[in-house]
């Protein structure tokens, strides 16, 4: 599993990046992202609607994108407010108070359902977080991080932006705000957008 220190750290092209590696090795390979925020949307062959991050993967995996790979994408619609596609169909929309509080104790059978499918079918299966582990505003509702590393004991990868500034000090505070059993998980660090010659 990929994850980052912040959003726009990279996340995205490395988790495609993985899935051509591992699609050019030979093994059958899936992208996974159990919940993404986005407008830019795509309508698979079956008629779902996907984050186009998990097309891009799905692509460099050389699979077709379909609904298991993003089981739920939140649409901002402005005020607070966004549509939530669950299992690429219209499933409602909320509130962002009402997402926290009311959706997401319904929503996480379809992640697990959907991951489970994926498991069943293919060799390795990819998976993205969103936005950063350590929002601890957010740790006991988040549904795209570690409680997806936790639920099936997946291995993390967390990748950082140094080009930002602050690299190093971006890896240090997230990993420590992290619970102990979080922190056991993360056994890689990325440093991305790094400048400079190769030697």
């Amino acid at each position: 599993m990929v994850q980052g220190t912040t959003s726009d750290a990279g996340k995205s092209i490395f988790v495609a990046a993985l899935c051509r590696i591992f699609s050019d090795m030979g093994f059958k390979v899936a992208p996974f992202k159990s919940q993404n925020m986005s407008l830019n949307s795509f309508v698979t062959e079956d008629g779902a609607e996907i984050a186009r991050s998990q097309v891009l993967q799905s692509i460099a995996s050389r699979t077709k994108p379909r609904a298991d790979f993003n089981p739920i994408l939140l649409k901002p619609k402005g005020d607070r407010t966004s549509q939530i596609m669950l299992m690429g169909k219209p499933y409602a929309e909320y509130h962002a108070k009402d997402y926290y509080s009311k959706f997401i104790p319904k929503l996480i059978p379809y992640i697990k359902e959907a991951f489970e499918r994926l498991q069943k079918e293919f060799d390795i299966i990819i998976i993205e977080g969103a936005g950063s582990p350590a929002e601890i505003n957010l740790a006991d509702k988040e549904i795209a991080n570690m409680f997806v590393a936790k639920l099936f004991n997946i291995p993390v990868i967390l990748i950082a932006d140094i080009d930002r500034g602050g690299v190093f000090a971006s890896i240090y505070g997230t990993i420590k705000l992290l619970k102990p059993e979080e922190q056991d998980l993360i056994k890689y660090l990325v440093i991305n957008k790094f400048r400079g010659e190769k030697d």
